[in-house]
């Protein structure tokens, strides 16, 4: 069994590491640090790209977070995980399967099929801050010409905890070191460079398109998810043909509302860091990377001061 707990506290720094029904206690600085029932991609961040008056930091308060690896993924914690979801993960646009403006659903049942399918190598990863769920994330691996591929299936934030870079954090945590490429398709702005973030502290305006191009077809073409593997490749990246204003994403068929990812986007095309390009309806964007650069963990993020828009 591979659960992995890491509790954060106020002036604590420790992580509880649960293994076979034993808990051990270790420094932080000594441990490894570890994205409705008819979903074409259930990757979104959440998190704001503008600044607003925060209520209380959870920084500030007791964070747990949890690894379970597949089938170490009760029904319970599925139905809390679909339940985070549901809540708070965006609306149906036009076009959409539900009514416009209604919140997309998610069931259990439909989370383990398309996120924790038989015979996968899938991780969950959540945490809680005082008790509450307030962030989880999904992520399945497979082998790509030689390269292990940690692809985030989903990544959700609850809408009382944004802006408090929890969507690097979790990531960071499901990231293992033996990866080597990544993938995330998402319709906001912030999952992608969430994962940018967490693969290596990449800026994301610098981010290098190249990997992408020469391998994202068959990366999602090895995928045991469907809907990786029937999502289409659109964009100037990948038929030079495209003269319109995508660059890296996928037709997806998934029409969710774009009016939070748009108004991301905004903000990050104003300031000169974003290069995936524009998104039309029922299309994610496609941010896809090998690793480069040396992982960080959370406590080394965390010491270099760095600022961020999560």
């Amino acid at each position: 069994m591979k659960v992995q707990d890491h509790i954060s506290l106020i002036k604590t720094d420790m992580i509880i590491k649960h293994t076979g029904g034993s808990a051990v206690a270790m420094d932080r600085s000594a441990s490894r640090v570890r994205f409705s029932d008819h979903i074409a991609i259930q990757t979104f961040e959440v998190d704001d790209p503008h600044p607003k008056r925060r209520k209380t930091s959870a920084g500030t308060m007791a964070k747990r977070y949890s690894r379970f690896e597949g089938a170490e993924v009760t029904e319970t914690v599925l139905e809390e995980a679909a339940k985070l979801f549901s809540e708070h993960y965006g609306i149906w646009g036009k076009n959409g399967v539900g009514k416009p403006g209604s919140r997309v659903k998610m069931s259990p049942a439909r989370l383990r099929s398309q996120c924790l399918p038989d015979g996968s190598r899938s991780s969950y990863i959540q945490v809680t801050i005082d008790g509450a769920l307030a962030g989880n994330a999904f992520a399945c691996r497979w082998k790509h010409e030689g390269r292990q591929v940690c692809w985030v299936t989903q990544l959700v934030v609850h809408s009382d905890y944004r802006e408090r870079q929890i969507a690097t954090s979790l990531l960071l945590d499901l990231i293992d070191p033996e990866d080597d490429a990544f993938g995330i398709m998402s319709s906001h702005p912030a999952a992608c460079k969430a994962l940018a973030k967490a693969v290596g502290d990449i800026r994301f305006a610098d981010v290098a398109l190249d990997f992408a191009q020469a391998h994202a077809a068959g990366v999602m073409a090895a995928s045991p998810i469907e809907y990786i593997q029937a999502a289409k490749l659109r964009g100037s990246l990948f038929d030079s043909r495209d003269t319109g204003e995508m660059v890296s994403a996928v037709d997806s068929g998934f029409y969710v509302d774009h009016d939070e990812p748009l108004e991301a986007l905004a903000w990050f095309k104003a300031n000169r860091t974003w290069p995936l390009g524009d998104l039309p309806d029922g299309h994610e964007f496609l941010f896809s990377v090998g690793r480069s650069t040396q992982r960080r963990s959370r406590s080394a993020s965390t010491q270099s001061g760095k600022g961020s828009q999560e």
